[in-house]
């Protein structure tokens, strides 16, 4: 029995409006007909490399075993920037060695999952002429579309073993709390942190304070409906980020937040309603 064609995902900062994606997925096709695509995004900031490795490290967990994930956020096209492949656990990256799949190794390399890395210096599975700025077609493409066909990760270039990494933000403990800072800004105007449940330490969720800007918000939510429309809120959204909203709002709109910006969890071992005149959660 024939074997199903593997899901080939697609991440880019092309938008939607010059027909970039599209080719894309045409090359895809003339290459592995059956191939199923599915578009994570196309909206990621213009040059963004740190929102992409974020976005992808987020969506790449829900496909299917042997799912092929083509990044192209490339500001480095055409320099002497590594095109590459790669194994990250069960499943496999197309794109640039910029950095995009640290969030990706640093979960392979915490879980123990296989990784395998490889230059694309094999021209043979590009397409023929290859353009100085359009790599995500006439390179990573074409490579995909024939991984996904069968060709071997090996055939594809020569293995290396340093990938590229970016320097991520870390949290830092702090005598009363934890220090993090703003990673992401979604569609809704949420503020995401690099701030986790796990920095809780135990604590209830009216133990704790969040600091951004010139506001402090007293305990944590478990959803936005707790609380009425147009209140500023902090809660842990599906992958286990503090985020900061407002019910219905923008929060970076109304908090003017930037990526990069100071994010403060302070422990308040005296909670809301513990204190006179003030309301618990």
């Amino acid at each position: 029995m024939e074997q199903p064609v593997p899901v080939i995902s697609l991440m880019t900062d092309f938008g939607l409006k010059d027909g970039n994606v599209g080719v894309m997925k045409g090359v895809i096709w003339n290459i592995a007909p059956g191939a199923q695509i599915a578009d994570l995004s196309h909206l990621i900031a213009p040059q963004n490399i740190a929102e992409a490795a974020l976005i992808l490290a987020r969506s790449a967990p829900y496909f299917p075993a042997g799912s092929i994930h083509v990044v192209v956020v490339d500001p480095g096209v055409g320099t002497a920037r590594r095109p590459m492949a790669a194994q990250i656990g069960n499943q496999f990256y197309v794109g640039p060695d910029n950095g995009t799949v640290t969030m990706l190794l640093e979960q392979a390399e915490a879980q123990g999952w296989p990784v395998r890395f490889v230059a694309l210096d094999q021209p043979h599975w590009w397409l023929p002429k290859v353009s100085y700025v359009f790599h995500g077609r006439d390179i990573f493409s074409p490579v995909a579309a024939h991984l996904a066909s069968g060709v071997a990760l090996e055939a594809l270039g020569s293995p290396f073993q340093d990938p590229v990494r970016l320097n991520l933000p870390r949290a830092v403990q702090t005598v009363s709390g934890w220090q993090g800072e703003v990673i992401h800004l979604d569609h809704f105007g949420n503020v995401a942190t690099n701030l986790r449940a796990e920095h809780l330490a135990g604590l209830r969720l009216n133990q704790v304070r969040v600091r951004l800007a010139d506001c402090e918000i007293v305990g944590l939510v478990n959803t936005f409906g707790e609380r009425p429309v147009g209140e500023l809120v902090a809660l842990f959204d599906s992958t286990g980020n503090l985020i900061v909203s407002v019910v219905n709002g923008s929060a970076a709109g109304r908090l003017n937040a930037r990526v990069g910006d100071p994010v403060y969890l302070v422990w308040d071992l005296q909670p809301a309603g513990a204190r006179s005149g003030e309301n618990g959660l």
